[in-house]
């Protein structure tokens, strides 16, 4: 029995028929943030499906069989993260229902400019902030298509072009029909999946292949005390990545879907919390594959490397199948972002605003397009960990602009020292990557995000210094 094919039709079956339960006719709102009238429960599971999900999950598995315990520096920023988020959650909630606002990169061109209708100021702003969020999920729907290609050539013997259109395909229909209450169904079901693998499968295994992590000890010194990607990546993560959960436009559109602000809160407390455990987990699983296997193995395969040395036929399916899944999931959401920001922007530089109707309309267009640009890119660039580093890393440089904005009133005023601290860490991060792509050296991926977000945080210091002493001038 081909038991792949077995858990695609329980997976399709208990899909559909939750989806025609509970994914009802849609207006604006449902299809873009659920009503803001999420519960606590499965805004924690879509919350944590996409920060544990399928392509976090094989890029950290990943990033461990490369470059061992450096990856948990990820998992240690985010829950740090999430724990400054707690202090403005109810904030975002309450500014997102009463300014309705959709998503993050909306917050900031409100927050930081006015109607200038005779001034190209706003476009060029609101063009900047929503076209690097833009590139930003770009790189991470694209690691969601590359981990999904991977399990279907793996299972099914599909060739990588092939499996990655497959996965486009999919991608696309369920998200131009669910929104975020589809999302939010598929999360829950593959957050579930997840916990079953880890205990079922990634735990016991871990445990086997390491002689109850005895074997661990053969792998480099690097591996184990973090240090493998440099002691720049390791202090820098935690430091610049934390605050940058705020800025992370997945995390908004949740922020914004809660039923209450109270919600709001208690997610962000509750995520922080139960998502650790996960960010160890995973680069242990690579790290045993390194014990058994050795240098040699593309980081790409060494999910499904893993799953075939600790499975059966019936678990292998479930878990592969389980996977691609948790990976439609988080690219059902990433797709859903992108669309709503690029319409809700750039609809917004003519004069006349768009109706609602329309705006839903042209998100499901945006919906294809953006998806066919990121199996663009997939094919161009087939590896999960470069993808993954480079949208994690590059939404960075949105923190010192974004803090201000949550902190200070009026900072429309600063508009200025905002657009050049964004542009600056853009131009610091966009030459370091290219620089990195070329020379195929992946450590300058890796730490590009230091120097451009300090270059953003002391520029924008710099424009408010002049701000504040025209202002001291007039006075």
């Amino acid at each position: 029995m081909n038991w792949f094919v077995f858990w695609i039709a329980v997976y399709t079956v208990l899909l559909v028929a939750l989806t025609l339960k509970y994914v009802r006719k849609k207006d604006f709102d449902g299809y873009l943030i659920n009503n803001r009238k999420t519960k606590l429960l499965p805004l924690l599971f879509t919350t944590l499906a996409t920060f544990v999900g399928g392509g976090v999950s094989m890029g950290l598995i990943a990033m461990g069989y490369a470059s061992g315990f450096a990856a948990i520096a990820i998992g240690i920023s985010y829950v740090i993260g999430f724990f400054i988020l707690y202090f403005f959650a109810a904030k975002i909630r309450k500014i997102g229902a009463e300014k309705n606002i959709y998503s993050f990169a909306e917050f900031l061109n409100k927050a930081y400019l006015k109607n200038h209708k005779l001034s190209m100021f706003p476009k060029a702003f609101s063009g900047l902030i929503s076209g690097i969020n833009i590139l930003i999920f770009f790189f991470l729907t694209a690691a969601q298509f590359v981990g999904m290609a991977t399990l279907l050539h793996y299972a099914f013997d599909v060739g990588y072009v092939w499996a990655a259109g497959i996965s486009f395909v999919v991608v696309i229909i369920y998200t131009a029909f669910a929104g975020l209450s589809g999302v939010i169904i598929t999360d829950s079901i593959q957050f579930v999946v997840i916990i079953l693998m880890i205990v079922a499968i990634f735990i016991p295994g871990i445990w086997s292949d390491t002689n109850g992590f005895e074997s661990l000890k053969q792998l480099p010194a690097s591996f184990l005390n973090g240090t493998h990607e440099g002691w720049i990546f390791l202090l820098g993560l935690p430091i610049l990545l934390s605050p940058s959960v705020l800025t992370r436009m997945d995390i908004w559109q949740r922020t914004l879907a809660a039923g209450s602000e109270k919600i709001a809160k208690r997610n962000s407390l509750w995520s922080g919390f139960a998502m650790l455990p996960f960010y160890i987990i995973f680069p242990l699983v690579g790290m045993a594959l390194r014990v058994d296997f050795g240098v040699g193995i593309d980081p790409n395969h060494a999910t499904h490397l893993f799953l075939e040395n600790n499975t059966n036929a019936i678990f292998l399916g479930f878990a592969v199948v389980g996977l691609l899944a948790a990976l439609m999931s988080s690219a059902d959401s990433f797709l859903n972002i992108v669309a709503m920001t690029a319409v809700r922007d750039f609809s917004s530089w003519k004069d006349e605003n768009l109706s609602k109707e329309k705006t839903f309309k042209f998100v499901r267009i945006a919906v294809v397009i953006f998806g066919a640009a990121a199996l663009g890119m997939a094919l161009y660039m087939a590896d999960i960990v470069e993808l993954f580093i480079a949208g994690i890393t590059l939404n960075i440089i949105f923190t010192p602009v974004t803090l201000l904005a949550l902190i200070k009133k009026d900072v429309y005023q600063y508009k200025l020292a905002a657009f050049a601290s964004v542009l600056s860490g853009v131009i610091i991060i966009a030459t370091l990557f290219i620089y990195g792509f070329i020379t195929k050296d992946s450590g300058i991926l890796k730490i590009a995000f230091v120097p451009a977000t300090l270059v953003a945080t002391i520029t924008m210091f710099i424009g408010i210094w002049v701000k504040n002493r025209n202002l001291k001038k007039l006075i």
